[in-house]
């Protein structure tokens, strides 16, 4: 008796009993073994390959991809330690008097640098000897530290202006980027300015960012606070300066200007430039003459201009 099956041909789509509701077979191999075939049943709730409890697509409904926000920076409050680095900007941090130093972190390299710059090559903190990967993650990666890093108290600010013997004062109205600040407090010490106001609202407050830009300069030049700039140039004409205000449309080009020391040198912030009533009080509203086709500069650039032409006036 021959068995069914045993050696005649099946008919195509021949099925045998009891296995019209097995599941489907499996897919075919691949590099990491079988994979599992997704069910065609679409009356399940559950999705395959869908984590429990995981949020699908975005939270307003909308499709596509979800957008970038970046993580909002942190304001530093009014007298909280900050981080400053750079050689320059750390070496003159620790030589100034004024200045309370909380902690030196620096490669074996900056090190040997920066003890160089000081007597018998002692610094007057310990360091505490860090790798630059180290350094990138406290300060970030696009600051350029050099290797050294050092926390600090801000410097306590000075309210009172010391007109004694000044021959340039340069004054500051409501210039806020940190940028152009340290830039223009940089080009201040190198041509000898006495000392540079800014106003207590609306201006760069101290940070790290300034600090580097003015490549050691905010611990050299002393830096006045004053409430009421008005004000304070009312009281600085009475005490016999000249104020000249800076002005990209002034009739008057600076270079031909008669100054006689002391002068007070005024710069406004870029699109506003200067307040109605600092032009007001300004004895001479000068300009910087440029023959090409754009007339105006970035402030800090402005700066280091106008402080040369004044500096040759008054030799």
């Amino acid at each position: 008796m021959r068995l069914a099956g045993s050696g005649r041909r099946k008919p195509a789509g021949w099925r045998a009993r009891g296995t019209e509701e097995k599941a489907a077979p499996l897919a075919s191999k691949g590099r990491r073994g079988y994979k599992r075939r997704m069910s065609d049943d679409t009356s399940s709730s559950k999705r395959p390959f869908k984590r429990a409890g995981r949020p699908q697509g975005r939270p307003d409904g909308k499709s596509g991809p979800r957008e970038f926000r970046p993580r909002p920076k942190r304001e530093r409050e009014a007298g909280e330690a900050l981080w400053l680095y750079g050689l320059h900007t750390v070496e003159f941090a620790l030589k100034n008097p004024r200045r309370v130093a909380l902690r030196l972190l620096a490669t074996r390299n900056a090190q040997a640098r920066l003890a160089e710059r000081f007597p018998d090559g002692k610094l007057p903190i310990a360091a505490e000897e860090a790798s630059p990967y180290v350094l990138d993650r406290l300060l970030g990666s696009e600051a350029v530290h050099q290797g050294c890093a050092l926390e600090v108290q801000p410097l306590k600010p000075q309210t009172t202006l010391e007109l004694s013997g000044a021959r340039i004062v340069l004054a500051l109205d409501q210039v806020t980027d940190p940028h152009n600040v340290g830039a223009i407090l940089r080009s201040a010490t190198a041509f000898g300015a006495d000392a540079v106001l800014t106003t207590t609202r609306h201006s760069a407050a101290e940070s790290g960012v300034l600090a580097k830009s003015a490549s050691g300069a905010l611990d050299v030049v002393p830096v006045t606070s004053v409430r009421n700039l008005g004000d304070t140039l009312e009281e600085m004409k009475a005490a016999g300066f000249t104020v000249v205000g800076l002005d990209s449309e002034a009739p008057e080009p600076l270079d031909e200007v008669r100054l006689i020391a002391p002068v007070c040198l005024v710069l406004g912030a870029e699109g506003k430039g200067l307040r109605q009533r600092t032009r007001e009080l300004c004895d001479v509203l000068a300009r910087i003459d440029m023959p090409g086709e754009i007339k105006s500069l970035n402030v800090s650039n402005a700066a280091v201009l106008s402080l040369y032409m004044v500096r040759k006036a008054l030799a």
